[in-house]
């Protein structure tokens, strides 16, 4: 019996694979007619512009309540980059995830959960959502999130889609911050990546790159507020978010009121070293706008100098020394020159 099985065992596997297409395309068939999916358009514009989406899966999950739809529109040009505040808990990790879910389906020949659907072909999908660690091997959360950071950056080209949530938490306000900065940065530059990107954040500080980057386009969800609660409307809007609505989301948490009133007399505090206004200058500078005048080299008083203002001549020519030129690509080497450059000018700007 093996050896008669063994003889067929082409056409064996042949009618398993063909079973398991018609069993993949009519499941997708049977999802788009029950859950009212669309068929989406394909384009080698490199444009993602989604009217009403959903996702797939939450939507299907709630019971008691409406799934609210949003519109998506990235492309190669001025919106290339869309950097997204609000509270937690308003739908900013789905609104990026469904997205990501809404172009691979396109891509596989699926209908999607929209309205309306023209989706650009992208070579590969990378999100950095989520906390975990590997502590077994060392690693920390932050650890874990550098490295997939790292991963997505080195891997990523024009063509890719980046989702990006909460990019420089798991270390200090400054070096999350600078982190999350930088990484906007790279992205944004059409010469280094310029890849089509959903950023979430909470560093509202990055809302001024808005207009200093090409192709950064600001978006938050839209709440309301109600005295000392609020309500998630979960519909993204264009503009930024100025807070982050913390203790409001601790207190629907049920977190205790002593610690609740204790945190509002802290943020108040706080707030008078907010580093916001050294954000704005910063984003000035990087379009070529100076709030103040610009001090000449041998005017620069070290001992004002920012959390940003951390390079010098000398570490751009150790850099140069380091390099080893026998082993750079021609790409490489004009990226680094390029990089070095931009660090010189943004030294003597600042």
């Amino acid at each position: 019996m093996r050896e008669a099985i063994a003889a067929q065992v082409v056409r064996v596997q042949n009618s398993a694979k063909a079973i398991a297409c018609i069993d993949v395309l009519a499941s997708l068939a049977y999802v788009a007619e029950k859950n009212r999916y669309v068929r989406p358009s394909i384009n080698e514009k490199g444009i993602i512009d989604i009217q009403g989406g959903r996702h797939p899966v939450v939507e299907r999950m709630m019971t008691d309540e409406m799934f609210i739809t949003n519109d998506t529109y990235l492309d190669n040009g001025e919106n290339r980059l869309a950097v997204i505040t609000g509270p937690n808990m308003a739908g900013k990790s789905t609104y990026m995830r469904q997205t990501a879910l809404i172009v691979l389906m396109a891509q596989i020949g699926s209908f999607v959960p929209a309205e309306a659907a023209n989706i650009g072909l992208c070579d590969r999908i990378f999100t950095r959502v989520g906390a975990s660690d590997d502590l077994a091997s060392g690693q920390s959360t932050f650890m874990v999130e550098m490295t997939e950071v790292a991963n997505i950056l080195r891997n990523a080209t024009k063509h890719s889609l980046l989702i990006l949530d909460e990019i420089g938490r798991g270390t200090s306000t400054f070096d999350g911050l600078a982190i999350a900065w930088a990484v906007i940065e790279h992205i944004s530059n059409p010469r280094v990546l310029g890849a089509k990107t959903l950023f979430a954040t909470h560093y509202h500080e990055l809302t001024e790159l808005e207009g200093s980057l090409p192709g950064v386009k600001n978006y938050c969800i839209a709440v309301k507020e109600q005295g000392d609660t609020i309500v998630f409307l979960r519909k993204i809007v264009r503009g930024g978010a100025d807070k982050s609505y913390g203790i409001q989301v601790a207190k629907l948490a049920g977190v205790p009121d002593p610690v609740i009133r204790r945190a509002k007399e802290l943020v108040e505090e706080l707030s008078d070293a907010d580093i916001t206004v050294r954000a704005k200058e910063i984003a000035e500078m990087s379009r070529g706008i100076t709030a103040r005048p610009v001090p000449k080299p041998d005017e620069v008083d070290l001992n004002q100098m920012s959390l940003f203002d951390t390079v010098s001549d000398q570490d751009i020519l150790e850099e140069l020394d380091s390099l080893e030129l026998s082993n750079m690509t021609p790409i490489d080497a004009l990226n680094t020159l390029y990089r070095l450059q931009t660090k010189r000018k943004n030294r003597w700007q600042k």
